[in-house]
């Protein structure tokens, strides 16, 4: 799709599961995921699989790129990592700023975890964490459920969750799971070739709304990982 101009005086968010930078031909390339973040004139990056897997899971997007294209990279791993448990957070520099953010450890048979920064905009502040969660139904359950224990020690601020939650499901099963939370539409993401799932999601609590959100579908996004980028203008009311 065509993406519409960003908001003035709101930002727009990205949330994308990169696949560690590797397409759908196989081919691990940095620079065209970028050039996917770049197009979709996003001001936050949410970010899932950023790391390589196996320790000391160095970065698979090089802070020192992100650096050059206008990107600040939130420490949020460590060492050479970009992340913590892959998910990762990245604000256009010049048009988002953090004032505190951290880790929320998350229940599972596979290791997860989410992140979070307080972010500053045009409009003010708020909360946004990125997640991933497990590909079994139950411990995606206790994950979410998790999720909302921890924001009783976060910043009373309007909240965003981003990120690949892993539900096929096209009933309501994510608002069962966090009531407080108001699901945008799903729209399909996954598989990039053929999206069938919106396995990729952003929800929203207290006062901020989305004015428009969608799919990316245009190239390279559909060669650049196997899920396609979502987005979502924000404005704070």
């Amino acid at each position: 799709m065509t993406l519409p101009a960003p908001p003035e005086s709101g930002l727009r968010l990205i949330s994308y599961n990169i696949r560690k930078c590797l397409g759908l031909d196989m081919r691990r390339r940095p620079e065209r995921i970028l050039r996917v973040l770049d197009g979709s004139e996003a001001d936050i990056a949410v970010l899932q699989e950023a790391d390589r897997r196996l320790p000391p899971r160095p970065s698979a997007l090089p802070v020192e790129l992100l650096d050059q294209a206008g990107w600040e990279a939130l420490d949020l791993g460590g060492a050479d990592s970009l992340g913590w448990h892959g998910n990762a957070i990245l604000l256009r520099q010049g048009r988002a700023t953090w004032r505190d953010k951290g880790h929320l450890p998350l229940p599972g048979l596979e290791p997860r975890g989410a992140v979070w920064a307080q972010v500053s905009g045009p409009q003010g502040d708020f909360v946004v964490i990125g997640l991933h969660l497990g590909l079994v139904a139950t411990s995606r359950r206790e994950q979410m459920q998790a999720l909302m224990r921890h924001l009783d020690d976060l910043p009373d601020l309007p909240l965003v969750w981003a990120g690949d939650f892993n539900e096929w499901a096209r009933g309501t099963v994510l608002d069962h799971n966090a009531p407080d939370m108001r699901f945008l539409p799903p729209r399909p993401s996954f598989p990039a070739a053929h999206p069938l799932g919106a396995l990729d999601r952003i929800a929203l609590r207290g006062g901020i709304e989305a004015l428009d959100h969608g799919v990316i579908t245009a190239q390279p996004a559909r060669m650049a990982s196997d899920h396609l980028p979502i987005w979502a203008d924000l404005h704070l009311t």
